[in-house]
């Protein structure tokens, strides 16, 4: 496995950077006659990615979408990242349902914990070809937070996930055993705020002060940083 770091001069440099990457990406999948998986992220510098997505190079209605976490919050909420993904791109590249694997809603009549467990039970057996994951100032990826126990999860690969410190206090998480099993993590990162998390992942950290080292790809991990997010390494 590689680890690589790639710095663009701001924000708006970094999501025209993971726009065309993705799109590169997906397109070399599908020439290969492969059926893309992607496990999509939420924040601000992945919105921003996603609004430059444009048609072309890829079909984007053959890419099964997955996210790597979620809000428990009812469908359709504008806290939740599976409808910021809808409202950026998805809907606009037509991408049909069936292959926009979501997160179970608060309001499905049953418990998150088994939210969780029909979540795990739908992610494919094979490795995703893709996870983006956005960093925390505090250094959590997708809903796995410093000193959490849902860091030290060895089996199931989603968890529910309660009391998180930002809100919504509920969500559903993939596990690192689920995030890891992706042939390429790319972690997507802007802004000077992130920039300490950022240098404890890639220096000194620890899995219960900076979750975000326990992410790796099994042949490629690359961080996209934009100059700001880089300026503590």
């Amino acid at each position: 496995m590689t680890v690589t770091q790639e710095v663009y001069p701001d924000a708006p440099a970094l999501a025209a950077a993971i726009a065309e990457r993705l799109t590169g990406r997906i397109a070399l999948i599908q020439a290969e006659g492969r059926r893309p998986k992607v496990v999509l992220t939420g924040g601000t510098i992945a919105i921003d990615a996603y609004e430059l997505i444009q048609s072309g190079l890829v079909d984007w209605t053959e890419v099964d979408f997955y996210w790597g976490d979620e809000r428990f919050v009812p469908e359709g909420h504008a806290d939740r990242n599976d409808q910021q993904a809808r409202d950026a791109f998805l809907d606009r590249l037509g991408v049909p349902a069936s292959s926009i694997h979501a997160m179970p809603a608060h309001g499905c009549d049953v418990s998150t914990a088994e939210a969780a467990d029909q979540y795990a039970a739908a992610l494919p057996s094979e490795p995703f070809d893709v996870t983006l994951l956005g960093v925390g100032p505090d250094g959590h990826v997708a809903s796995l937070f410093p000193g959490f126990a849902q860091l030290h999860e060895s089996e199931r690969r989603a968890v529910e996930v309660f009391d998180s410190p930002k809100p919504p206090p509920v969500r559903i998480s993939l596990t690192f055993p689920a995030i890891n099993h992706s042939d390429a993590v790319w972690f997507i990162v802007a802004g000077e705020g992130k920039a300490e998390a950022v240098a404890r992942a890639l220096g000194n950290g620890t899995l219960e002060d900076t979750p975000a080292r326990g992410a790796h790809g099994i042949s490629e991990t690359t961080w996209l940083l934009d100059e700001s997010a880089a300026s503590h390494l």
